[in-house]
């Protein structure tokens, strides 16, 4: 009990000090310059040596890659063997919000926001926001840009507490 205990410390302590090495070290693929944020050991699923992630993409906390499908259970008195897992492929210039669930055999392009909150299943087309259950692309990313344009403005803080001050003095002068 107590070497489990520690085991489990340990790999969430290894999570936290560098979820890229840990992702690679679990055998998924994935590229330059990504952020795995907020992630922890059952981000990955029970294969994660089927995950392909490209440069340049964020996944966001309570995101999942599931490569396989448990419902073949029902099918194990007749077929012992049975079994059911494809891979997930995730292009460059990606952002896959919160909680997102991603599910066998999905390919998602490049150039996507997947919103919080989504189910991918199948494949997500380059250059498009694509959102719920399940996601479809909703608008471009052209489109996006142009929706978002009132909200957005250049970052110019060099630390959280100048982040916050910044923030702050922005939304509650």
């Amino acid at each position: 009990m107590l070497v489990r205990a520690l085991r489990a410390l340990f790999r969430q302590y290894r999570i936290y000090r560098d979820p890229i090495a840990y992702a690679r070290g679990i055998g998924v693929r994935i590229g330059h310059n990504c952020r795995l944020i907020g992630i922890d050991d059952r981000t990955f699923e029970s294969e994660p040596y089927l995950v392909e992630i490209g440069d340049h993409v964020t996944v966001a906390g309570r995101v999942k890659f599931i490569t396989h499908d448990g419902g073949v259970w029902v099918f194990r008195e007749k077929e012992q063997k049975i079994e059911m897992c494809k891979p997930i492929i995730v292009g460059n210039n990606v952002f896959l919000g919160y909680a997102t669930i991603i599910l066998p055999g999905s390919r998602i392009g490049s150039n996507v926001v997947i919103g919080a909150g989504s189910v991918v299943r199948g494949e997500i087309p380059d250059d498009c926001v694509a959102a719920g259950i399940p996601a479809k692309p909703i608008r471009s990313l052209d489109d996006y840009r142009a929706k978002i344009e009132a909200d957005v403005f250049e970052r110019d803080w060099t630390s959280e507490l100048d982040k916050r001050e910044q923030l702050v003095n922005r939304f509650y002068p």
